[in-house]
């Protein structure tokens, strides 16, 4: 039984940015604006990062539900990674531990590489689920660009165990911020090569030469 055809609205692109990226600037920007002061509320004490987190959970969901509301559409990404943020962030600010909301991007990116690493022991891509309407590929090239960003998010997973457990508070903001997302833009990024490779045209549905 087929899924019924969801109607996709165009959205500005510059809006669709500020509500995308909106949340995490301001996450940011209000934590080193903050991060030496100690908030108390009801008696119980919260450091900036703690209590920045508190707000930018439901500034980050009323976002995502406008997002939601202007295009018509929601990824079951943007699903899962809401769902994670409102488990990980509530148990931060419950136990008033940042430990939980750290640990998010490693769960996340394990996830991930979990999912598509289930795919490849059936010689499936379940990247090419999500992907194939941006880059159509040839199915050679869907199955070694799956292979590696398996790889990456794993490496991903543990690259943010390392930074929470080994810097400090404020370089691991930064990375959860600025350096996942320029770590995954360079990812793909270095896929050039195999794009050109196994490339298709969407005119003619031929491999590209």
């Amino acid at each position: 039984m087929t899924e019924p055809s969801v109607e996709t609205r165009k959205v500005n692109p510059t809006l669709k940015s500020l509500l995308e990226l909106g949340p995490v600037i301001g996450f940011l920007v209000a934590y080193f604006w903050f991060k030496d002061d100690v908030f108390t509320v009801g008696g119980q004490e919260y450091g900036a990062f703690i209590a920045v987190t508190g707000i930018f959970v439901p500034v980050f969901l009323l976002s995502m539900g406008i997002l939601w509301w202007m295009t018509g559409v929601i990824s079951r990404m943007q699903v899962f990674t809401g769902v994670l943020l409102v488990v990980m962030g509530g148990l931060t600010v419950w136990f008033n531990d940042d430990r939980f909301v750290k640990l998010k991007p490693t769960l996340i990116y394990g996830a991930f590489g979990a999912i598509l690493g289930f795919g490849l022991l059936f010689g499936r891509s379940y990247l090419r689920y999500v992907m194939e309407e941006l880059m159509p590929l040839q199915p050679e090239g869907w199955m070694l660009l799956t292979q590696r960003a398996t790889m990456f998010f794993f490496g991903m997973a543990l690259a943010n165990v390392a930074i929470w457990q080994l810097l400090s508070e404020q370089i691991f903001v930064l990375w959860d911020t600025v350096g996942q997302i320029g770590a995954t833009f360079a990812f793909f990024m270095g896929q050039v090569g195999l794009f050109s490779r196994y490339g298709i045209d969407k005119d003619d549905e031929t491999p590209a030469e």
